[in-house]
């Protein structure tokens, strides 16, 4: 993206600068939109089992997105400790929502997949929310959409470079 001729980007952080405001005003909506998904998934997380906490739903959700997959993969798909993460699919197998099944290559290792009850209970919890972004965009024009879209593609392939 280009800047206008009349504006240049201020490094140092000026809060008079107009690149600067619009840059922490988008922060700001970023901070509203993370807070936003957060909430939702901690609803989704108590629908599928009362008391979940977010980080469990987020490990059965990766397990249900991955599977058949191992511990250690899923740690490392989740940049999180195996130890938090055993407990975690121990936790998840006491309610049910997944199972542990011999991997074919290496009968040491078990491979972790989502049960049919747990499928069930996931669909449920995410049926309130289901195309709730749809209904949301279905007022916005097809050029905005795409605008965005790009945008965001832009800002994340630009925040993963070296």
């Amino acid at each position: 993206m280009s800047e206008p001729a009349d504006t240049e980007p201020n490094p140092s952080g000026d809060a008079a600068d107009p690149h600067v405001v619009a840059t922490r005003a988008l922060e700001a909506e970023f901070g509203e939109l993370i807070a936003r998904f957060r909430h939702v998934i901690a609803e989704q997380a108590d629908r599928v089992s009362p008391g979940m906490l977010p980080g469990a739903y987020k490990t059965f959700t990766t397990i249900t997105r991955m599977a058949p997959v191992s511990s250690s993969a899923l740690a490392e798909a989740l940049l999180a400790d195996k130890a938090q993460v055993s407990r975690t699919v121990r936790d998840l197998e006491a309610l049910g929502l997944i199972q542990r099944s011999p991997d074919s290559d290496d009968r040491r290792v078990s491979l972790l997949s989502p049960t049919a009850e747990g499928l069930r209970r996931l669909e449920a919890a995410r049926d309130p929310q289901r195309n709730s972004l749809m209904r949301r965009m279905s007022t916005w024009d097809l050029d905005d959409i795409r605008t965005l879209t790009r945008l965001l593609r832009a800002l994340r392939d630009d925040s993963t470079a070296p």
